[in-house]
């Protein structure tokens, strides 16, 4: 649930999927289905490596058993930040949303968006303090609203418009090339972190090799169908030439809008009462990822050890949490302070973060390769899950990766300046995290040895 919690199905759909579609148009289904194939021919090689390197430490521990422990830090460096760049859209997201929500519909007070900013930050630290299964209960009953609320909406759509309109949305053969879509593409891959949460939580469930590979094809496979056929839904509503111009016009409010017509009001407003709490969720969910990146990488003492303490009633990194709260409650109050626009914030950090975590996914796919690769000599195993799966998600998410390189300026909404800052910073984190590998190495071989938590087979 924590998996699926990530995606934000209704922030998702009422914020991420109207940009796709002014990007896309009628192209977002069939994106969506080849990024689904996609991940899914990654999650073979992905769940394949989760029975040889078993170990809570995600991305980290693969990259260090493909391409070594220099990489493999500088791999956790990038998943780290790059997931706590992510997270850091929610608060500016929630605050500017909930601020609206008391002003418009409640008529209440005024009151400044970092206030409520620190609030979210405030509950899903408190949250993820506590033990996993706590945040799994509460992400659970909201999961099912908000699954809930995109289904009414599907089916209203469908009923009202009727299912011929959507029969002509696909690729057209120019489709496939053109920049915009481009962009949908990294929109689309970003939609589907948070996947290898299932292996984060390794030590945190039964069965967990039996859970992984049923988790991993279950979340991707229900992630892709559930967005092909939101997005569907738009161009029922819209219809396949206008659908495009509708979302590029009015992007923030499209899918209450659309609510508002085929539902009502009163339903309308309920949608905005869950889509602040599926922002809560993705945060909580991201949050809870992040704060194990920092346990693994306290654990192997590339960071202060105390970021691993554990605990010891509720067995959750509480530390590395509560660190990761007051990281965003800092960076709340600095740009809250410098009077920075909420609207500015969330492209950069939600931006900035996708790239660093798209970029540890391609890194990772290669690893993968590189690591059965290695072992054919003397451990040879299916070439489909082995070789071929990794071979086409290398070259897939290579592409990917291109094409965020290529349209970062539109990826984070920034100038070119910016792009400058924060594309240097990212590349830095994983080279940094190289080069401080080799000084443990030249320094503290008693740390180095321990880097990536691996338990290979």
């Amino acid at each position: 649930m924590n998996v699926l919690a990530f995606s934000s199905p209704l922030a998702t759909v009422a914020g991420t999927l109207p940009v796709l579609l002014m990007f896309s148009g009628q192209t977002a289904p069939a994106i969506y289905v080849l990024v689904t194939l996609m991940l899914l021919i990654f999650s073979v090689g992905f769940v394949k490596m989760s029975g040889s390197v078993q170990s809570p430490g995600g991305f980290y521990s693969f990259v260090t058993a493909g391409l070594g422990k220099p990489a493999g830090l500088g791999g956790a460096f990038l998943a780290l930040f790059g997931y706590i760049f992510i997270g850091f859209f929610a608060p500016s997201f929630f605050g500017v949303t909930l601020q609206g929500f008391v002003v418009s519909s409640l008529n209440g007070p005024e009151i400044p968006w970092y206030w409520y900013a620190l609030a979210i930050t405030a509950v899903t630290t408190a949250l993820a303090y506590n033990r996993i299964d706590l945040s799994a209960k509460l992400l659970t009953a909201v999961m099912l609203l908000e699954v809930a609320i995109v289904v009414v909406f599907d089916v209203a759509s469908f009923s009202a418009k009727g299912l011929e309109t959507v029969q002509s949305a696909g690729f057209a053969p120019s489709s496939v090339t053109n920049a915009t879509v481009g962009l949908a593409l990294l929109f689309a891959v970003g939609n589907f972190f948070g996947f290898e949460a299932t292996v984060i939580y390794r030590d945190e469930v039964k069965n967990p090799d039996k859970t992984i590979s049923r988790a991993t094809y279950l979340s991707v496979a229900g992630i892709g169908l559930f967005y092909a056929v939101a997005a569907s839904a738009f161009i029922a509503f819209f219809g396949p030439d206008n659908v495009q111009a509708a979302a590029s016009s009015d992007t923030v409010n499209l899918f209450n809008n659309a609510v508002g017509v085929l539902v009502g009001k009163t339903f309308a407003d309920i949608t905005t009462i869950l889509l602040i709490t599926s922002v809560l969720a993705c945060m909580l969910s991201i949050q809870n990822i992040a704060a194990r990146y920092g346990f693994s990488l306290a654990a192997d003492h590339a960071v202060p050890a105390f970021f691993g303490r554990v605990h010891p009633r509720h067995k959750s990194p509480y530390v590395a949490a509560i660190a990761i709260g007051l990281i965003w409650a800092v960076a709340t109050v600095i740009f809250a302070v410098l009077d920075v626009s909420p609207d500015a914030l969330y492209p950069i950090a939600s931006g900035s973060g996708t790239f660093a975590v798209l970029l540890l996914m391609f890194i990772t796919s290669f690893a993968v390769l590189v690591y059965f690769l290695r072992r054919r000599s003397f451990a040879p195993e299916s070439v489909w899950k082995t070789i071929v799966a990794p071979l086409i998600s290398v070259v897939f998410l290579g592409a990917v990766t291109y094409l965020a390189i290529a349209n970062y300026p539109e990826l984070i909404g920034g100038s070119a300046e910016m792009t400058g800052i924060f594309m240097s910073f990212t590349f830095a984190l994983f080279f940094g995290g190289v080069v401080y590998a080799f000084f443990l190495r030249s320094r503290r071989p008693d740390i180095y040895v321990r880097l990536g938590r691996q338990m290979i087979d």
